[in-house]
């Protein structure tokens, strides 16, 4: 879908995604909440209640809630990076606004990939449907590519990484 936006907030890196969802603001609002609807889409599953100050582990990193205010609001520092949803109604829908803070600016376009990927899969999970990691990992390389270049970035990082992590490229 390509709508991250990069951007610069207390001097770090910053990915932002603002998206038109089709679902109720509650409804989203489980889909970025509850740990069962958040292993069917998100990068990594999370346990937790969400609750402000309630810790957990998640890929091997420790996070923190620093922010819930259902259903509009959450938020959580995990590794060092800032993670925030905040939905609004819109209509019959909902807009969902995600925020990524993190620190190196050159990992922008392998974010902007990467949480492109896992909303395209919110996106099929809102709607009772499943995309499978196959499916959207062929089209990853290029989506890559894309946000690189639209943020003037080296594609290096990125494709590093997805060699790595996905034997990709």
């Amino acid at each position: 879908m390509m709508d991250g936006r990069l951007e610069t907030i207390d001097n770090r890196a910053a990915l932002r995604f603002v998206r038109r969802l089709d679902h109720s603001v509650e409804r989203v609002w489980r889909a970025v909440s509850e740990p069962a609807e958040l292993e069917r889409w998100f990068v990594a599953p999370v346990e937790w209640t969400p609750a402000v100050g309630e810790t957990f582990v998640a890929m091997d990193e420790h996070a923190e809630v620093t922010e819930v205010d259902p259903p509009r609001s959450l938020e959580w520092l995990w590794g060092g990076e800032r993670l925030r949803f905040e939905l609004r109604p819109v209509g019959d829908g909902c807009e969902l606004t995600f925020l990524h803070v993190f620190d190196d600016r050159a990992l922008g376009a392998q974010h902007g990939s990467g949480w492109d990927h896992h909303f395209q899969k919110l996106d099929a999970h809102l709607e009772g449907r499943e995309l499978s990691d196959e499916e959207l990992m062929a089209a990853l390389p290029e989506l890559h590519e894309e946000y690189a270049r639209r943020f003037g970035l080296s594609p290096e990082p990125g494709r590093a990484a997805l060699r790595e992590y996905h034997g990709i490229g």
